[in-house]
């Protein structure tokens, strides 16, 4: 018999490459435990003024080490992976669209097409003109998201979410929690199904 915790949370932000390789695997993971994914975007930039961390890439041994990494666990999860040339881009409007959506059913979509504009066919999403063909795949017309964006409950539900992040311990992208229990990064996913799926005695 396998018992089953209802629910993953996911922290992520699109900038974050190792939340594109997280998201990528999170389908197979469910289809093996059966648990339901509760997505939660947090703006990383904010996590990171907040505990004081950085980004790997602003050290330069680290960032060619990390580009190395993800490339090999893209590889060995059969995960398309691009390295975007525009990398670091601000994800604040990318992610105050997603807590805009994250109630509304174009969601997932928007969160497969930004992940996959920034990490499988990198573009510029920092460029409007960039930003709008590949929003406009999700559903969404350039002018309501930019008019979304804008508004002050979603700069409060984004700013909230990073809050909350922050006070459970978060300092990174991506985080999950099964419960209260913290697991940091994409290849800490083994341990996240671990948590998810016990054999009982």
């Amino acid at each position: 018999m396998v018992q089953v915790s209802k629910t993953v949370e996911f922290l992520f932000d699109f900038g974050s490459p190792a939340s594109y390789l997280a998201y990528k695997r999170l389908p197979d993971l469910t289809a093996r435990t059966g648990a339901r994914v509760d997505y939660s975007p947090m703006l990383l930039g904010g996590v990171f003024k907040a505990t004081g961390n950085a980004s790997p890439a602003a050290i330069p041994a680290k960032g060619r080490w990390m580009n190395i990494d993800l490339a090999r666990w893209a590889k060995r999860h059969r995960v398309e992976f691009n390295r975007n040339p525009y990398f670091p881009i601000n994800t604040l409007h990318l992610m105050r669209g997603a807590a805009g959506l994250i109630d509304d059913t174009r969601f997932l979509a928007y969160c497969d097409v930004v992940f996959d504009a920034m990490w499988r066919d990198p573009k510029n999403l920092g460029d409007p003109a960039e930003l709008a063909p590949v929003i406009r795949r999700a559903g969404l017309e350039p002018d309501d998201f930019r008019a979304m964006v804008e508004r002050d409950d979603v700069k409060d539900r984004l700013k909230s979410l990073t809050e909350a992040a922050v006070e459970r311990g978060v300092f990174g992208a991506p985080t999950f929690f099964v419960g209260e229990e913290m697991f940091f990064g994409q290849d800490r996913m083994e341990f996240v199904e671990e948590a998810l799926t016990s054999q009982a005695a």
